[in-house]
């Protein structure tokens, strides 16, 4: 084979890859853009220009986090109390890693972007969709974490751009996450043979809820989940969940 065919094969790989994961990412565009442009009129409404947002959701990525970074910013230096407030807030993306270790094997280097760019969106599509077997699944799940970060980055500075001549009431916008979430899981549950997996998140997070309370029930759900989906990981599997 010549170097000019492998390039075009690889070239043809890379494309089918993209167009196999952007529709994938449309609904996550909608949630990111709505809500990154909030963050962006956020960040200008506190007092900061549209750099900030842009180098925020490039580097940071992490939606909660990146809001309540505002409320850092604008307090006294504090770099512990804010590492701790970061890991906590970020913590239940050590259970997204574990979960994608066996997808994530021979991605090559694009683990690394993988890793750094995982956040909720992204390990929902990469972890319950099947990708087809005519494409490079290292690709698809490069483009569908870059593609959901370019959305949430174009949303933040957009907003930081227009912050200064628009001004809205944004109460209620993040309604848009909630609603992407529960399609998300709807087409999980569609496409599962049996139940399983989605009746062990629902019930574990409502238990979790009642006895840890609204503000600090997340980690322990991530933990109660690993533990039954590793526990009951064969039978799962058999009655072909997606796990």
């Amino acid at each position: 084979m010549s170097e000019n065919t492998g390039k075009r094969n690889r070239s043809g790989a890379v494309k089918k890859a993209l167009i196999a994961a952007f529709p994938k990412t449309i609904p996550i565009m909608m949630g990111f853009l709505f809500l990154g442009m909030s963050y962006g009129f956020y960040m200008k409404v506190s007092g900061f220009s549209f750099v900030y947002p842009l180098c925020m959701s490039l580097v940071i990525f992490g939606g909660s986090l990146e809001f309540v970074t505002v409320t850092m910013l604008l307090g006294s230096f504090a770099p512990v109390q804010t590492f701790l407030m970061a890991l906590m807030i970020q913590a239940r993306h050590l259970f997204y890693g574990i979960a994608l270790l066996e997808k994530y094997k021979e991605t090559g280097m694009k683990k690394a972007y993988l890793i750094f760019g995982m956040c909720d969106e992204s390990f929902s599509i990469n972890c319950a969709t099947e990708v087809p077997e005519n494409v490079d699944k290292g690709w698809f799940y490069f483009f569908v974490t870059v593609l959901n970060q370019f959305y949430w980055v174009a949303g933040a500075t957009l907003g930081g751009l227009l912050g200064s001549v628009l001004t809205f009431n944004t109460e209620g916008l993040d309604f848009v996450m909630t609603a992407m979430f529960m399609v998300i899981f709807l087409e999980q549950w569609l496409k599962e043979k049996k139940h399983y997996t989605a009746l062990i998140g629902v019930m574990v997070s409502a238990g979790c809820l009642l006895v840890f309370g609204a503000d600090s029930f997340l980690i322990p759900t991530m933990i109660c989940i690993l533990c039954f989906l590793t526990a009951f990981r064969k039978p799962i599997e058999k009655a072909g969940g997606l796990l």
